[in-house]
């Protein structure tokens, strides 16, 4: 955890200033702006953007909306496919999803429409005098749901506007999952997450409890029996080993865990931060960590990829955003040793070049070493083990790391399902998780009205 790092010390810069270097990633649209940029769209029939999206929102039509001056109709479009359209503006990689597929990418501008962003000018500006969605009658049903994550959260909404009750069950502090916890400072500013799930529960039927563990002082079987169904939204919350001696290591942690506390500080100043930092990893958690370490004041920033630029899953968009903020990245190597000082504290660390042997990776032999006074790993999540120390969670099916379930979310288990980033299908992306959560609510309503018919 991040008191490992307590002997390193803080940031030279006050909180005050800190601070302006977590805002906006990208700057909202002006009115002006959203205006110039929704007439940009061709308002395609069967517009590719609209099938490409994860959460099947209706592209072209929120954007007509936009441009016809009626923002709640948009608003209330994107909303009605993705209850969290507001976060999932900020985070979701549109350069590789909708706006790569735009039409006018191939035109004489060669430029798409910017959708993200008037996703998130709809959103940001919406004015409804009551929450836009109504719950229907009560069924008298009511369902739990283990995890306040994007999944959890978007399971609870769709299952309360079919009448249903909901309870969530989550094991942090507050509500938001990787929203909360896991995002660059930079991409959900002003405690976005947080006025976001507040917006959620508006339509009221849904109450959530924090600090509740599954196999702790939660278990799967007492859910089961009290509940009339069970989603689990759990998650990857367990961070993957490099494998190697010395990774215990004072100075070497997670990058999420790192991210999480600089989410949670109300000083910025109190950090430890590092002078010269690596970061192990290929993805967007570990652009994030690196560019936000180096925004706190690290002098020097490394992050180490064992294959090319081309095999990393950051997207090239996220990768840019690391080289304007000076962090050097070196691919074709991968951890060897971790390099400790007398202290036994992190000194830096050895690589091995690497190279492609046909199909397969492999070492070259030749290591060199980079000093570093900590070391953030960011090579993927894992299904918490510790969730199955629960007898009844302990009989779930399997598919490599993550939960098995079919096609509508439903695991092995009766009347339990799950969805989100602890199951196989999909991608590890916050809109994927939301409409995971949506299409699970789908399948508790039906299989619990199919079972009252039955009776």
């Amino acid at each position: 955890m991040i008191e490992s790092l307590n002997y390193l010390p803080h940031p030279a810069l006050p909180n005050e200033e800190l601070a302006g270097h977590f805002t906006d990633l990208a700057p909202p649209l002006t009115a002006r702006q959203a205006a110039i940029e929704s007439a940009r769209c061709l308002y395609c029939y069967d517009a590719p953007c609209s099938r490409i999206c994860p959460s099947e929102i209706d592209v072209a039509s929120f954007i007509r909306n936009i441009h016809d001056k009626n923002i709640n109709g948009a608003a209330a479009g994107i909303l009605k496919q993705n209850i969290l359209g507001g976060s999932c503006a900020r985070v979701c990689p549109t350069e590789i999803l909708c706006e790569d597929v735009c039409v006018r990418n191939h035109d004489a501008e060669g430029q798409p429409v910017k959708i993200g962003l008037l996703q998130r000018y709809a959103v940001d500006h919406m004015q409804f005098a009551a929450h836009p969605f109504r719950r229907a009658a009560s069924t008298g049903k009511t369902i739990a749901i283990v995890g306040a994550g994007p999944a959890g959260l978007s399971c609870a909404h769709r299952l309360a506007m079919l009448g249903h009750d909901v309870v969530i069950f989550e094991k942090e502090g507050k509500a938001g999952g990787l929203n909360e916890y896991g995002i660059a400072k930079y991409k959900l500013t002003d405690d976005f997450a947080q006025k976001e799930i507040d917006f959620l529960l508006g339509i009221g039927g849904i109450e959530i409890r924090c600090r509740q563990v599954l196999g702790e002082n939660l278990q799967l079987r007492d859910l089961h029996a009290q509940y009339d169904a069970v989603f689990l939204g759990l998650g990857l919350g367990a961070s993957r080993k490099l494998g190697l001696t010395g990774e215990d290591a004072p100075g070497l942690l997670a990058a999420v865990d790192y991210i999480s506390a600089l989410r949670q500080a109300d000083d910025l100043a109190a950090l430890p931060v590092p002078k010269r930092a690596i970061v192990i990893g290929a993805g967007n958690t570990a652009i994030d960590m690196a560019v936000q370490i180096q925004r706190l004041g690290a002098e020097e920033v490394t992050l180490v990829y064992r294959r090319g630029f081309d095999a990393m899953t950051a997207t090239h968009h996220e990768q840019e955003i690391a080289k304007a903020n000076q962090v050097r990245m070196l691919t074709w190597a991968q951890p060897q040793q971790v390099l400790l000082d007398a202290a036994g504290h992190v000194a830096g660390m050895r690589f091995e070049k690497t190279r492609m042997q046909g199909t397969r990776l492999a070492g070259t032999g030749e290591t060199f070493d980079v000093a570093a006074d900590a070391i953030f790993k960011a090579i993927g999540q894992s299904l918490d083990t510790g969730v199955l120390h629960d007898p009844m969670a302990s009989l779930l099916q399997r598919e490599g790391d993550k939960i098995a379930v079919d096609a509508g979310f439903r695991t092995v288990l009766p009347g339990i399902y799950a969805g989100g980033d602890c199951v196989a299908p999909g991608q590890d992306l916050t809109v994927q998780a939301v409409q995971h959560g949506k299409l699970a609510a789908l399948a508790i309503h039906s299989d619990l009205l199919n079972k009252v018919e039955a009776a």
